[in-house]
């Protein structure tokens, strides 16, 4: 059987169906909606495959527009916008049963001498060997993982360990700033395709972003009382790495109102060199009576009612 960054890679391989179309297939899930990492991750590496290889992406946006339905495929069409000298620009449309579920565009650069600075890390933290994975923490919490969770733990394609422990009851949380960090790595090898690096790590960083607006409103674990969707994600890649290394994504949370919270995140590797910027909005809704898990046996809100 196939370890869980094996099927990450496998998921990230696209079929091309046409000259600029392509099919990604969206695995059979117990969730409500399609994993919005997963749809962006696929669309950039439909994207890069319309390219000549030798201009690494350096920025993406992307609108989430509707939730995805998990077991069906997704067609992605590119549109050749613009191939010039130094830039080239794609633009992506994600179709689900014949409806745009989500649209990205993404801009490549011909590498190119220049100027070289960056803002100091916002904090030192612990190396992630020192601390536990999510796994871990939720065991010694409960003195077990639900069924859910365990299963979910072993599809898992990336390690995640938090830098400051989870917090379980209000209590917990309160005068909590809306900041959080995490080290992440997939967990086995992802080959030697920067391109599939650069989708690894854009699916990963949708993960765990909207924890930053989540932190002072209600514990990341436990009973949830909203039900959350990203809006709109933004990266901009600033120096090659690879994705089956440590990094560290530093999290935080400018503001959260009408019923939108707005995070922006901050990529590093080990030694504190800023790799990736990430801005993404998402949307906070209140769910009916509460679950462990999230569910209330109602239907997912649809982000664009």
């Amino acid at each position: 059987m196939t370890n869980p960054a094996e099927r990450l890679v496998d998921l990230l391989d696209l079929e091309q169906i046409e000259v600029n179309i392509f099919r990604g297939r969206s695995p059979q899930e117990s969730l409500q909606r399609v994993f919005g990492g997963q749809v962006a991750g696929q669309a950039l590496v439909a994207a890069g495959r319309t390219t000549d290889g030798d201009r690494p992406v350096h920025s993406l946006h992307a609108y989430f527009l509707r939730p995805g339905r998990p077991g069906v495929p997704i067609v992605y069409q590119v549109e050749r916008v613009r191939d010039g000298r130094s830039f080239t620009t794609r633009r992506v449309v994600a179709v689900q049963q014949g409806r745009t579920i989500f649209n990205l565009t993404a801009s490549f650069h011909k590498p190119e001498p220049g100027f070289d600075h960056q803002l100091p890390m916002r904090r030192a933290v612990p190396d992630p060997e020192d601390l536990p994975t999510v796994a871990e923490e939720v065991r010694a919490h409960l003195g077990g993982l639900p069924e859910a969770l365990e299963r979910m733990a072993r599809r898992q394609p990336f390690d995640i360990r938090y830098v400051d422990r989870l917090r379980w009851t209000p209590e917990e949380i309160k005068d909590t700033e809306p900041r959080s960090a995490v080290w992440m790595r997939a967990v086995g090898p992802l080959g030697d395709d920067p391109l599939v690096h650069t989708c690894a790590l854009t699916y990963a960083s949708d993960m765990t972003l909207l924890d930053a607006v989540r932190i002072p409103i209600e514990p990341l674990w436990g009973p949830r009382g909203f039900d959350m969707a990203s809006l709109d994600h933004a990266m901009w890649f600033h120096r090659p790495f690879r994705a089956d290394e440590w990094f560290l994504y530093d999290q935080e949370s400018p503001i959260a109102t009408a019923g939108r919270g707005l995070a922006r995140g901050r990529i590093y590797d080990r030694d504190g060199r800023l790799l990736v910027s990430v801005v993404q909005e998402g949307l906070l809704r209140p769910y009916g009576p509460r679950h462990m898990d999230g569910s209330t046996g109602e239907s997912a809100p649809e982000v664009t009612s």
